[in-house]
């Protein structure tokens, strides 16, 4: 039976990890090495997994989405790794494709599912992710987010990216590339993930059998001043692959798009936010231009040809 080790970073998300882990109990006919890693929440996470006996990692304080993911790899053996967001619940059988998808094909670094909302206003059923998309300005989404699921997201297809709200990877891949970029912290650093491993040469697939309902943001949230810590983040991380991954005109894009978000950031009340994130970037650049150049020297023509032009109409959860 092929094993699969579930990472489940979790901060302050206790009133949907078991429902998490829940669902994880019944994928059938896959083995599932589970590994939570607590992130010094104070919501009664702790006792929780004490009480339901979940393998975890407790720490003290709040590292990252991005280490946690890292850490749970490293406390694991499994050949293929499942991140999975606490406030994200697979359907039964649905690893079960993931996995079949991802052995079938060797080029295949990582498979994602349809991930629809949870509890949308309307009734609707609603995509959350069908595949991640990056744009030639640097700005990422998701696929389909915030359209209603139809035809369209039921056919299976390559894809730039998988969200890490809930994706199977090789964990080859996983070691090969060192994780995620840690200094990233929280936000884009799957999409970080995605890029470098496309210009490692590996591929990505959509396979929409498989589905997961996400409620969404459920631990950024309980961060203090959420928005501006997402937008910090955000336009940080944003401005940091650019530089690693794009063609050069991308990277003016980027410069370009941040801009626009620091010109709209007053009447949000996030210019702060927006000028700490550029600023840690910029400080970031010597270590930024050294990986550019390692990264860009691999399989550009490949990854370039998967760049798209900024979305132009809905909600971008990456964009700000």
């Amino acid at each position: 039976m092929n094993s699969v080790a579930a990472i489940i970073p979790n901060w302050n998300t206790a009133q949907y990890l078991e429902r998490c882990l829940v669902s994880l109990a019944g994928q059938d006919g896959i083995g599932v090495e589970t590994m939570v890693v607590e992130n010094g929440s104070k919501d009664g996470s702790l006792e929780l997994l004490a009480r339901i006996g979940a393998p975890h990692v407790a720490l003290s304080s709040n590292i990252g989405f991005a280490a946690a993911v890292n850490l749970g790899v490293t406390r694991t053996s499994a050949p293929f790794v499942l991140v999975l967001n606490a406030d994200c619940f697979l359907s039964p059988g649905s690893l079960k494709v993931l996995m079949a998808g991802l052995v079938a094909e060797e080029e295949l670094g990582g498979v994602q599912p349809r991930i629809l909302q949870e509890g949308t206003p309307d009734g609707v059923s609603r995509i959350f992710s069908a595949g991640q998309c990056l744009a030639r300005n640097g700005a990422a989404f998701e696929r389909g987010w915030g359209q209603p699921d139809g035809p369209i997201y039921s056919e299976r297809r390559e894809i730039f990216g998988v969200s890490g709200a809930a994706c199977l990877l090789r964990r080859r891949l996983f070691t090969e590339l060192g994780g995620y970029d840690t200094a990233y912290f929280a936000f884009f650093e799957d999409v970080d993930l995605n890029a470098r491993a496309r210009l490692a040469g590996w591929r990505f697939a959509y396979l929409p059998e498989a589905v997961a309902i996400h409620v969404g943001h459920a631990g950024w949230t309980q961060a203090p001043e959420p928005e501006r810590f997402n937008v910090e983040l955000t336009v940080r991380n944003r401005l940091a692959t650019a530089v690693k991954v794009l063609p050069f005109r991308g990277v003016l894009g980027s410069v370009v798009l941040t801009l626009r978000s620091l010109a709209g950031s007053p009447r949000r009340g996030t210019t702060t936010a927006v000028l700490r994130g550029i600023f840690t970037a910029t400080r970031w650049a010597p270590r930024l231009l050294v990986e550019r150049r390692r990264l860009r020297s691999q399989s550009t023509r490949a990854f370039d040809g998967w760049l798209v032009k900024t979305r132009g109409t809905g909600p971008d959860p990456h964009q700000v």
